[in-house]
Parts: structure tokens; sequence; C-alpha cells
């Protein structure tokens, strides 16, 4: 495609987005964080969205650490079924509105079970799934797709495991983790380890027909290396489950290559100090350009996707002061596969179209390499059919995008 297109708003909604790294507990809407809130009983630093965007969700955040700092408001609210339910098909909507077909969306389970309220690993997932399902059969049966031919809406779900909980091992009182989920112990604390919550998920989707499409690891970087988990990994990947690692987004290239390397990840989240030399920690890199180059060719070359969160990269490194400083054209430049997400559409205040505009204002990117980390969306997701079926839908949504394309320059 050699046509020049307008890149504006308009054009963006219209074409058909995807978005293969969305965190649950990120991505409420304020006004039902807040009505949740009041509900239940949970506090909260204002119960007015200018409030809070005054004193948690800001547009700038000094570290990684301020910036999770509104998870524990949304989680608490989380921690009951019915919300859980409203937020996820909350979620799904409003995706929907603006041209998204297709999202994953990640959470930890774990952080969420509180036994006193019987909110185990089973229920919680489970609530998630009836909230995207029911969202999901509005939209297919709606005017969008029958009257407008517009590319169906699907999802998956992806389950985190978290770097701080470990490998293996979890409350003594349990020998099986499936045996506990429905289980209730009035004060107990249980801390799902990966390789428990790992067998979990296989289990659920396996002998419940969930769609969690894939495991994440998820936590602070340093001092929990991706290699740690490496069995856990091993584990979902002899029972075909996809998997994809946070990665790069606040320490040096070395722990994506371990994520790679170790951890069979089909995707990385974030990636962004993949170029970043000053980064690398590891003694054993002595020539830490090389290392870069390598690692940038190797991954390029096994199309392994990058899911580039700009908004949520500006926001935790206060050291980059403006986007185009952002390593996405590193990215660009070494021809890598990528595809553009949001993080937290509540936490960054950000949406899939703005993610887009932000990349399209301030990177090189013609309307063929556009379609192409489009179309990367579609055919790297973990799409919860058949390879035959996502091929067939990716074609579909790729189709549709031509389409808008062609009506953007017959404008």
């Amino acid at each position: 495609m050699t046509q020049k297109i307008q890149y504006n708003e308009k054009f963006i909604r219209e074409m058909p987005k995807s978005d293969l790294h969305l965190h649950l507990d990120g991505s409420l809407r304020l006004k039902t964080l807040i009505e949740m809130a009041k509900k239940d009983g949970v506090e909260l630093p204002s119960y007015t969205p200018e409030g809070l965007q005054k004193e948690v969700f800001k547009p700038t955040y000094n570290n990684l650490g301020e910036y999770l700092r509104g998870f524990q408001y949304t989680c608490n609210v989380l921690r009951n079924l019915e919300n859980i339910e409203r937020a996820s098909y909350e979620l799904a909507i409003d995706n929907q509105k603006e041209g998204v077909n297709y999202i994953e969306v990640r959470f930890a389970p774990q952080l969420l079970v509180d036994l006193d309220k019987n909110l185990d690993f089973e229920s919680i997932l489970t609530a998630a799934y009836k909230g995207l399902e029911r969202a999901k059969k509005e939209y297919n049966n709606g005017t969008e797709v029958k009257d407008k031919g517009k590319p169906e809406f699907h999802y998956g779900i992806i389950s985190c495991a978290m770097r701080m909980f470990g490998p293996k091992g979890f409350s003594p009182y349990y020998s099986n983790l499936y045996q506990m989920m429905s289980f209730s112990r009035p004060g107990q604390i249980i801390r799902f380890a990966a390789m428990e919550m790992v067998r979990a998920c296989v289990k659920l989707r396996d002998e419940k027909g969930l769609p969690i499409v894939g495991i994440d690891l998820a936590g602070q970087e340093e001092g929990y290396p991706a290699g740690k988990f490496s069995e856990a990994y091993a584990y979902a990947h002899k029972n075909f489950m996809h998997k994809t690692v946070h990665a790069g987004e606040a320490y040096g290239a070395e722990s994506i290559f371990e994520a790679i390397t170790e951890c069979y990840a089909d995707r990385i989240g974030h990636g962004y100090s993949l170029f970043m030399p000053e980064r690398i920690k590891d003694p054993n890199i002595q020539d830490k350009e090389d290392y870069i180059k390598n690692l940038a060719s190797f991954i390029a070359d096994k199309r392994t996707v990058i899911e580039v969160c700009l908004t949520s990269n500006m926001q935790t490194n206060p050291e980059l002061s403006k986007i185009t400083e952002h390593k996405f054209k590193n990215m660009l430049d070494n021809r890598m596969a990528t595809t553009i997400c949001t993080d937290n559409r509540l936490v960054s205040n950000t949406t899939v179209t703005k993610e887009y505009q932000l990349a399209l204002d301030n990177f090189d990117i013609p309307l063929k390499r556009l379609k192409d980390i489009v179309a990367y969306g579609f055919k790297k997701s973990f799409f919860p059919g058949s390879y035959v079926e996502k091929r067939a839908y990716a074609k579909l949504n790729m189709q549709y995008f031509d389409k808008i394309v062609e009506e953007n320059l017959n404008q």
C-alpha cells in the first residue's frame, strides 16, 4: 500500500483493533469503582471522579510503585463476584464501542481470593467469564454485526501468576490447589504460587470449559527472574496453554531473554527495556550492545510479539520525558512484531484508540506497517479456538481493515 491516508480519530476508531495486554483490575470505569465502593463499604481517598483523578489515577506518576497504588482500591471492590462480572461486562462494552473486536483480559485471581466471602479461584474466573460472555453475545447478535457487517467480538482470559508468590508452594494446610478452590476456611490466607495457578487454569479450561487462553507472570521483575518459574511454564507448555510474560518493563534485556528461552514465551509484555544497555545487570554480559543486537534479531526472527503499552511506560518511567524517546522506534527499526495495547484503561486514562493515535502521531508508521501491527494483534492472539478458526477470524478483520481504508480514501 502506497496510498496516503489521514490517521485521524475517526479512522482509528473505525478500523478493527485488538488489545492483548489488558488488566481487568486496572481498567474499571471510574464511576463504577465509586459505585461499588459505596455499595460495599470500601474506603476510597475520594468518592468523586475528579477527586480520584487528583489523588490516585493521575496523568503522571513518580514511579511504578505510585502507579500501582490504585490497584489496592480496584482489587478491594473486585472481591465480590457480582462486581467482577459487572467490571468484565463493562470492559467488553467499552472496547466494542471503539472498534476493538478482540480482547484478552488478564488478572491474578489469587489477589481476589477471600475465603470468608466464598471467593475461590474457580468462582472468580467464572464471574469474569460470565460478564465477558454476556457482552459478546449481545454484540454479536446486535446491529453492528448483523446489519452493518462488522466482525464479531471475541475474547480470552489470561491468568497471571505473581512473582512474589513464588514458583511453587502455598498454604501448608493443603496439598492440592484444585481441591481448595471451593473450600472456605474463615480467616485463612492462601498465596497461590505459579505452579498451582497453572495447574488450576489447565483444569478449569479442560474440565469446565472456561476460555482461559494463556498465563502471564506479573509483579516486580528485579529479584524474581522469569527463569525461576520455568517449571510452571513448562507445565503450561506441555498442556497446550499459551504464554506471555511481563518482561523488560522495569528490568534489563536479560529478563526478556529468560522469558523466551526458559518460559517458552509466545509474547512479551512491554519489552520496554530491550534497547537499554544501561539496564542490563547480568555481570556475565560483557558486550551489552552486541547482546541487545543479537537478542533483538532473535526476537524479530521468531516473530515473538511485543505487547507495547506506550502511555503506561511513560507514566512508570520518569526518565522518559517525551514519547518520541520510547524504544518503540527501535522496535520498528528492527522490524519486530508489535501490537498496540492499553495495559490499564483506568490507571493510565487511555483507550486503544488513544494508544494508536499516540503511536501514529509520533512514529513513522506507513499504512502497510500499520496494517502489520493490526494484523499481529489478531494473528498472534491466544484465540480460544483452533488455529484454522483464528486464521479465519484474523482474515475477516483484515478484510474489514481494507474496507475502512478504502472508505477513508474515497471521502
